[in-house]
C-alpha cells in the first residue's frame, strides 16, 4: 500500500465511511497489526482508547471475595522500583503495585489506567503537529499510605527517571521530552519534535508511577538506598504485605483501589524460583497454584500436563525475540577497573569471519521443531512485530559446511586438537545463558555444530534470578555481559518498535558508570543506525518510518553480532476455572486488577 492509499482509508475512517474495525483489517491485509493501525489513526485524529471488546468485560460485582490467587513465576523477582526493574519478571513484580497512565490491550489499543481518558486529536489531548500530548487524570486516586495522587507524581516521575544519576531503565522514556504541570489532574508532554509515537512516556511497563513524597530525597546518586525500593507504596489494587527477594512476594486487596469493585482477589502471592517445568508441572497437572508465568519447556511436555484436564496453556504472539549475541568488547580485559569497556574489541569477533561461520551454524529449525514448537517461531529477523517491520531482506542459514569455508577462506587454522585460532587467537568461547531447559538443549545443538566447524565452546548456565538482577556487584548478569556468548529474550512491550530498538543506539551503552542499566548490552555501535533511530523518531510518514526501521534491523542482523533465533509466544498456564487478562503487547500482570475466578 501506498501513502496516498493510506491516508484515503484514513479519511474514510474520518468521514465514517469506514469502521475503524474494517481500517484495522484492511491494514491487516497488507502487514499492519492492530497496535500499529491504531497508532496511525490516533495520529490522524481518530481515538486510540480501547474498543469494546480490546479488554473483556469484568463481571465482578463486589470488591474481594475470591479468596487467594497464588502465582508461580520460575525466575523469581529481586526487586520492586520500576525505574530498576532489568528483566521481565522485575517488571511484574512492580506492576503489582505501580500503575502507568495507560496500557496496551491484547489488540493494540490502548487502556486508561491512570489516565481519565485517552488522548486524541478529537479531545484535544494530542496535537495535530505531533508535538505534544496531554493527559487528563483520573480523579480520586490515592496511594496506598492514603496520600492522594496527583500530577506532581508524575512530573516528579519524569524528573527521577531522567536523572544520569539515578540510572533507571526507564531513562530513555524521558530523555528528549519536557514534562509541563497544567493543573493538578493535567500534564502535558512535549516532544523535541514532531513525535509518531508518542504513547510511551508514563505508558506501559516503563510508565508505571512511583509517588512523589517517597522518593523525592532519593533522586539521582543515592536512588538504591530508599527504603521503599522494596517496600512499594502504590496506586494498584493490591497493598504491599511482604517481600523476600529472589523468593516470595505477597499482597493484600486495596480497599481504596479505585476502579469499582476490584480487585476480585483477597490475597496475592507470587511465588519465585524453581525451572520452568516444575512451575508447569505445579498448575496443569497438580493444581497447586493458579498461574504459571512463561512456560519456556519443551511443547510434548506441556501437551501431556494439558491432557491432565486441570488447566490450559494460552499462546500469544509478541514481538519478543530469543537470541543470541556475540560481545563486541573483550570480557577478559579491563580497562580502569572496568570490564567489556566500550573502547575494547574481542579479539575473535572484531573478525566479521567469525561472527559469520557462528551464525551459520545456529539450526533454528531444529530449535524451533524439537525445542518450542507452538511457543516460537524460527526467524532471522531481530525485529518481526508488527510484520510491516520485519524485513524482508535478511535470511536464516544452517550450513557447517559453508561455516568452515568462511574461516578457512579468513585463515583460522584448525591445530591439532582440532580448534582454529590465527594470530595466537584460539577460538575458545564461553555460552552463558539462564537455567532453563530450552536454552540449555539450544545451547547443546549450537556447540555440537560449532565444534564440526572447529570451535570450542564452553557452556555456562547461571540461575535466572542472578542471570536477570539488577545487582550492580554481581558479574553473572547478563547487562554486564562478561561472556563472549550470550543467549536470552528481550520482550517487546509497546505496540511500536521505537522503545524496542533503542537497545543498539550508542548512547544506550551498558557502562559502569550507567550502573549496567543501559539496554546496549553488546556495545555495538553505527554511526548509521543512530542516525536512522533519530530519524525515525521524528518521522510521521508511516511508510518511511517502516523503512527506516527495516534498515535499522538489517545493520543488526547483518553485523552478525546478533543472532536472532525464534520470535516468541507469550506462554504461560493456568487453572481452568481462572480468568486472566493478558496482552502480547503488555507485562503479564498489566492488568491484574481485572483477573478472576469462574465458577
Amino acid at each position: 500500500m501506498d501513502e496516498n492509499g493510506l491516508r484515503e482509508l484514513i479519511g474514510r475512517v474520518k468521514r465514517g465511511t469506514l469502521s475503524r474495525r474494517g481500517f484495522v483489517r484492511r491494514m491487516a491485509a497488507v502487514g499492519f497489526t492492530a497496535p500499529m493501525a491504531t497508532q496511525l489513526l490516533a495520529i490522524s485524529g481518530v481515538s486510540a482508547q480501547s474498543a469494546p471488546g480490546g479488554v473483556p468485560p469484568y463481571p465482578g460485582t463486589r470488591r474481594g471475595g475470591g479468596g487467594p490467587l497464588r502465582v508461580l513465576y520460575w525466575q523469581a523477582q529481586t526487586l520492586l522500583n520500576p525505574h530498576f526493574a532489568v528483566g521481565t519478571t522485575n517488571q511484574d513484580a512492580a506492576r503489582v503495585f505501580y500503575e502507568p497512565l495507560a496500557g496496551w490491550a491484547a489488540d493494540g489499543t490502548l487502556h486508561p489506567i491512570l489516565a481519565a481518558e485517552i488522548p486524541s486529536v478529537e479531545n484535544r489531548g494530542l496535537a495535530e503537529d505531533g508535538r505534544s500530548v496531554t493527559w487528563k487524570l483520573k480523579r480520586g486516586v490515592k496511594w496506598h499510605d492514603g496520600q492522594d495522587f496527583s500530577a506532581d507524581d508524575v512530573v516528579f516521575n519524569w524528573e527521577y527517571g531522567r536523572h544520569p544519576a539515578t540510572a533507571g531503565v526507564t531513562s530513555g522514556s524521558y530523555r528528549g521530552v519536557n514534562v509541563v504541570k497544567v493543573d493538578d489532574h493535567t500534564v502535558r508532554v512535549e516532544f523535541e519534535r514532531p513525535t509518531p509515537f508518542w504513547a510511551d512516556t508514563f505508558v506501559a511497563s516503563r510508565g508505571m508511577l512511583i509517588p512523589k513524597h517517597k522518593f523525592q530525597d532519593f533522586v539521582g546518586a543515592n536512588s538504591r538506598d530508599a527504603p521503599t525500593n522494596l517496600r512499594p507504596v502504590g496506586t494498584g489494587a493490591y497493598r504491599f504485605v511482604s517481600f523476600t527477594p529472589g523468593d516470595t512476594l505477597r499482597g493484600e486487596l486495596n480497599p481504596t483501589y479505585h476502579a469499582e469493585n476490584r480487585p476480585f482477589f483477597d490475597t496475592l502471592e507470587i511465588k519465585g524460583g524453581g525451572d520452568a517445568a516444575s512451575a508447569a508441572r505445579a498448575v496443569l497437572q497438580t493444581g497447586d497454584f493458579d498461574f504459571a508465568w512463561s512456560l519456556r519447556v519443551e511443547d510434548d511436555l506441556l501437551r501431556r500436563l494439558e491432557s491432565a484436564g486441570r488447566g490450559v496453556v494460552s499462546y500469544l504472539p509478541t514481538g519478543g525475540i530469543e537470541h543470541i549475541q556475540l560481545n563486541r568488547t573483550d570480557p577478559n580485559v579491563e580497562v580502569n577497573g572496568e570490564r567489556a569497556h566500550a573502547s575494547t574489541q574481542h579479539p575473535a569477533f572484531r573478525d566479521p569471519a567469525v561472527r559469520q561461520a557462528i551464525a551459520l551454524l545456529v539450526d533454528r529449525d531444529s530449535v524451533q521443531r524439537f525445542i518450542y514448537g507452538r511457543g516460537g517461531v524460527a526467524t532471522g529477523n531481530f525485529l518481526n512485530q508488527p510484520p510491516r517491520f520485519a524485513s524482508p531482506n535478511t535470511r536464516a542459514e544452517f550450513s557447517i559446511e559453508k561455516a568452515n569455508e568462511v574461516l578457512d577462506a579468513a585463515g583460522w587454522v584448525r591445530g591439532r586438537d582440532g580448534i582454529r585460532a590465527k594470530d595466537g587467537v584460539r577460538l575458545r568461547f564461553v555460552f552463558q545463558t539462564s537455567v532453563s531447559a530450552p536454552r540449555q538443549r539450544t545451547q547443546a545443538i549450537v556447540k555440537q555444530a560449532a565444534l564440526r566447524a572447529g570451535i570450542d565452546i564452553e557452556l555456562k548456565s547461571v540461575v535466572g534470578s542472578v542471570f536477570f538482577s539488577a545487582d550492580v556487584g554481581n558479574p553473572d548478569t547478563y547487562t554486564k555481559f562478561f561472556a563472549d556468548i550470550q543467549m536470552y529474550n528481550t520482550t517487546m512491550p509497546q505496540a511500536d518498535p521505537q522503545l524496542f530498538m533503542n537497545q543498539f543506539t550508542s548512547w544506550e551503552l551498558s557502562t559502569r558508570e550507567n550502573r549496567w542499566q543501559g539496554r546496549n548490552i553488546t556495545r555495538w555501535h553505527s554511526d548509521e543506525y543512530d542516525a536512522l533511530f533519530r530519524a525515525a523518531e521524528g518521522e510521521l510518514d508511516p511508510v518511511r518510518r517502516a523503512a527506516m526501521f527495516i534498515r535499522m534491523n538489517d545493520l543488526v542482523v547483518g553485523s552478525n553480532h546478533i543472532i536472532p533465533l525464534m520470535n516468541q509466544r507469550l506462554v504461560n498456564g493456568h487453572l481452568n476455572n481462572l480468568r486472566p487478562v493478558l496482552s502480547g503487547w503488555e507485562n503479564t500482570l498489566w492488568l491484574l486488577r481485572d483477573w478472576h475466578r469462574v465458577a
